[in-house]
């Protein structure tokens, strides 16, 4: 992944957020936070699902409790669809803080709605892996705008009943797609474009695809050509974890793309899963603070909190993905024996072949001005139309 072009005017505002134990509570450009002041007691959060648990799904996975006794910061959630709905959340200013994809990340700092953030305040930052630290996702010029809550593949999941021979490639959903016609599960987000995009980096190396999200609008072009071709088959559209796993359960999906927090959750049928040869899509997740928000000493405890080994190790072994650091991985053994092992949690050649959801840009993200790619809002108009919604 590569740097977005920010304007200058974001990309040099100063590493600073306001003295957030100051009277008016609110963040703001012109002051280096030296500590985190006192809890305003209330948080609000928009999370993917599976972020902030207390305990009502399963009693051993609660790292809210323990954060709200500690604090005294009451925590509400709100849970996002896809990054494109996780903005608009933010937008509203009804919220203190997300969990951000980096198809999100981007589109917050550029338009200032993600509050630069001085690491040097918490406690827990310094054992974060370094290979998860100042992601060009997240960081602009040198300046953090949050810290990393984990990383983790989309990958292919399958019920073994059905696909008795375990599938090693995406063409089980494209290529071949007609065998399952009205069995696949497909994620509902303009983002799974780069999905079918990733797909012709092999299946078309002519197009000369480098980045599934920086599409020229030849290389858009086909891999809308893939979705309508996919969409032929009645695929079923999944848009929360919740209703993939119930299709799942209930025997009406035999193969798709999912999230590992889903393998772990189907319980009416036998699934699962791998990353295929090709590689996959993914995420390096950021928990960002809002620039306006109503609590930000909250907020800056919260992100301390879900990098403290117990919480990252909780968050991580629940959702199915890739810990935070050593300390979380030796937490998370006893969870989950060999858990930083299956998720690759130091394994750098396994996240080599993961493309980080990343933001469409017209300048392609890069510094080639002779080439243009299709932007943010062309990929959300098209699978609109592909969607017939």
């Amino acid at each position: 992944m590569r740097n977005l072009r920010i304007p200058a005017g974001i990309a040099t505002l100063a590493l600073v957020l306001a003295a957030c134990g100051g009277d008016s509570g609110s963040p703001s450009g012109g002051q280096t936070i030296d500590e985190i002041g006192e809890g305003e007691g209330a948080l609000n959060l928009v999370i993917w699902t599976g972020y902030a648990e207390r305990g009502e799904n399963d009693p051993t996975y609660d790292w809210v409790t323990p954060f709200e006794e500690e604090t005294g910061c009451i925590v509400t959630t709100q849970d996002m669809s896809d990054s494109n709905n996780g903005v608009q959340l933010i937008q509203s200013g009804e919220y203190d803080g997300i969990s951000a994809s980096g198809d999100a990340t981007t589109r917050l700092i550029a338009s200032g709605l993600a509050a630069p953030i001085n690491t040097d305040v918490f406690e827990n930052y310094e054992a974060v892996f370094d290979s998860l630290k100042d992601l060009p996702h997240n960081t602009v010029d040198g300046v953090n705008y949050g810290v990393p809550h984990g990383r983790g593949a989309n990958v292919l999941a399958w019920n073994t009943e059905t696909i008795t021979d375990a599938p090693t490639s995406w063409d089980v959903i494209w290529e071949h797609g007609a065998d399952y016609a009205g069995d696949i599960s497909i994620y509902d987000s303009s983002i799974f474009i780069a999905d079918a995009a990733l797909h012709l980096m092999t299946a078309q190396p002519d197009l000369g695809i480098e980045d599934p999200y920086q599409l020229t609008q030849e290389q858009f072009d086909a891999a809308i050509a893939l979705l309508e071709d996919l969409d032929a088959n009645d695929p079923l559209y999944w848009g929360s974890a919740a209703d993939q796993i119930a299709s799942f359960d209930s025997g009406d999906v035999t193969v798709g793309t999912t999230w590992q927090y889903q393998v772990n959750n189907i319980t009416g049928a036998t699934v699962e899963s791998v990353l295929p040869e090709e590689g996959s899509t993914g995420w390096s997740d950021t928990w960002m603070m809002y620039s306006e928000a109503e609590h930000p000493n909250c907020m800056l405890m919260w992100m301390d909190h879900m990098m403290s080994a117990d919480a990252s190790a909780q968050a991580t072994v629940w959702f199915g993905e890739a810990p935070t650091s050593e300390a979380a991985c030796e937490a998370a053994e006893e969870l989950s024996p060999g858990h930083c092992d299956t998720f690759h949690a130091t394994d750098e050649a396994y996240f080599d072949r993961v493309h980080y959801w990343a933001t469409p840009q017209e300048d392609c993200a890069d510094d080639d001005d002779a080439t243009t790619c299709v932007t943010q809002e062309d990929w959300v108009n098209a699978w609109t139309t592909l969607r017939g919604a």
